[in-house]
């Protein structure tokens, strides 16, 4: 699948309709969470997403590649499964079921902030300047966007909740770094190993905890297609536009989900965006950018 480099325009192009896609995500799983409960409805996506990425799994290379894992690896690969689908999807569900769509997307921002520390004691990668001057960015926009903090309709579990899946993220990014950096394991089997590992975890905690509800015919639409066409299709299809895009505009063209995802929020969910918020948002992006710009050019 998606096998030949594409030309730049057609690169940017597929770059940003990809993140339509993910930015669609938050309306999507937000309509669908009126009747299936977060962690049922997050295990369901992702295993799903990793059944469709299972046949791609069943090339020879791929079976032999498998086999011969050693235990350290399947170590590493059930971690990364857990952090990144079992606690950061969980926690990204359940966040938009106590919080506004634009208020988790904001606080997911924070992720490169937490990576640009983390790296410090994990990799050895020292923030530079930079960096410092977009995490500071990021912090008065955050300040700005929910000063005064509310309380009410358990926004403040919601915000916790968002924290613990923030810094799950931050870990899965220092792991899926050291892990792929290596080149030992083709991308493929280190996405549906841990993909598998942890979205199976996630399906039976979130049975054992919140039920599995009858599904309506609609609901089930919008799983097929976040699991198919949102994750399976559109992580395919941002990797191609790897290829041709330098990381300074992947970052760019990524950075522009914030305000995708305000407009759609406002435009489907009905959640509008105070001047004051706006502000807010627009300088903690930007301050994410910075450090997230940099970041990815050092690796």
């Amino acid at each position: 699948m998606f096998s030949k480099e594409i030309s730049r325009p057609a690169a940017i192009f597929a770059a940003l309709f990809v993140t339509v896609l993910w930015s669609s995500s938050f309306v999507i799983i937000k309509l669908g969470l009126n009747e299936i409960p977060p962690l049922t409805f997050a295990g369901l996506r992702y295993v799903i997403a990793f059944i469709c990425l299972l046949p791609f799994a069943l090339k020879k290379e791929r079976i032999e590649e498998i086999k011969n894992l050693h235990k350290p690896q399947w170590i590493k690969l059930t971690i990364l499964g857990l952090l990144f689908i079992t606690f950061t999807q969980g926690a990204q569900f359940l966040g938009l079921s106590l919080l506004p769509a634009v208020t988790v997307s904001l606080i997911l921002n924070f992720t490169p902030i937490i990576v640009a520390v983390m790296g410090i004691f994990l990799i050895k990668e020292y923030p530079t300047f930079l960096q410092w001057t977009g995490s500071l960015l990021f912090i008065v926009g955050i300040l700005t966007y929910f000063i005064p903090l509310e309380t009410e309709n358990n926004q403040l579990l919601g915000i916790i909740i968002m924290i613990i899946g923030v810094a799950a993220n931050a870990g899965s990014s220092i792991l899926g770094r050291s892990v792929n950096r290596k080149g030992d394991l083709h991308p493929l089997t280190i996405t549906i190993i841990s993909m598998g590992i942890g979205s199976i975890i996630l399906l039976i905690t979130g049975i054992i905890t919140q039920g599995f509800p009858a599904i309506s015919l609609k609901n089930w639409f919008y799983l097929l297609w976040l699991a198919a066409i949102n994750t399976a299709f559109a992580f395919t299809l941002w990797n191609l536009t790897l290829r041709t895009l330098s990381a300074m505009e992947s970052s760019i063209i990524n950075g522009t989900m914030l305000i995708q995802i305000a407009f759609l929020a406002w435009l489907f969910l009905d959640e509008p965006i105070t001047f004051k918020e706006g502000i807010g948002m627009i300088i903690a992006g930007t301050g994410a950018l910075l450090v997230q710009l940099k970041r990815k050019n050092k690796s």
